[in-house]
């Protein structure tokens, strides 16, 4: 077992040296090919443990020798987004098993974001609400922050970006599973496609883009046009093995 500890978290290596039952006992908070726990080294403490699968041949010979697993992408990142002033959880370890020098799971360990918030609650938002129009407008912005420091996080939808309501009604935003980033300059049309994976109706979509080309200073009906071209594309394949969780209108 292979284990990488941010300094700050050194102290915690005999424990995690143990990741393995202690991920069995962790509180789960998803479960699917990959799994997510909670656990605690304290019962103070909160670590968010991402357990990656073990990759199916020959994906895994690529990861044990040519390619960086998604676990280490997740740990090095941070420190990108941070030095750019997005907030994401701070990393605290990664965790490797081999066999025969081939990979077996991964784990990503970084402390338990405190930003309740989901957006999955706007996927069938009228946008008639004030909290919601205002949450739009926070989160438009909060992408052209992203996207202006030359970042893109490739799954950017509504379970891997939290956030929170301030007290004066603006919002705090956080992103998460950031193995899958792009580095580099983000034109319009890479821009506005990056909405694609959110749940929304159009309403939604045409403040977001009258948000985002204010931010940006492009043209906000070649933004609208933009996301919902993307939206298309993406929403139309998605359907065709996945079911949806909202009323998807695409027009």
């Amino acid at each position: 077992m292979k284990i990488t500890i941010s300094p700050q978290y050194e102290y915690l290596r005999p424990y995690l040296s143990d990741i393995t039952t202690h991920f069995d006992y962790g509180r789960e908070i998803h479960s699917g090919r990959n799994h997510i726990r909670v656990i605690s080294p304290d019962g103070h403490l909160q670590l968010n443990v991402k357990r990656y699968a073990i990759p199916h041949w020959p994906n895994r010979l690529i990861y044990s020798c040519f390619r960086r697993p998604k676990g280490i992408r997740a740990f090095t990142y941070p420190e990108h987004l941070i030095a750019a002033g997005i907030d994401t959880p701070a990393p605290v370890a990664y965790i490797e098993e081999r066999t025969a020098g081939l990979i077996g799971y991964t784990y990503f360990v970084s402390l338990q974001s405190e930003l309740p918030g989901r957006l999955y609650e706007l996927g069938n938002a009228r946008m008639d609400r004030p909290e919601h129009i205002s949450l739009a407008r926070d989160l438009a912005r909060f992408a052209a922050h992203i996207h202006e420091a030359h970042l893109t996080h490739l799954d950017f939808s509504p379970g891997n970006i939290l956030y929170e309501t301030l007290p004066d009604g603006s919002h705090r935003f956080a992103l998460v599973d950031i193995n899958r980033m792009r580095f580099g300059e983000v034109d319009i049309k890479r821009g506005c496609a990056n909405f694609a994976r959110l749940w929304g109706q159009p309403k939604l979509f045409e403040l977001l883009a009258k948000e985002y080309a204010a931010a940006r200073g492009f043209d906000p009906e070649e933004c609208f046009r933009l996301m919902m071209d993307a939206r298309r594309r993406f929403w139309s394949r998605f359907v065709r093995r996945h079911k949806v969780k909202y009323d998807l209108i695409l027009d």
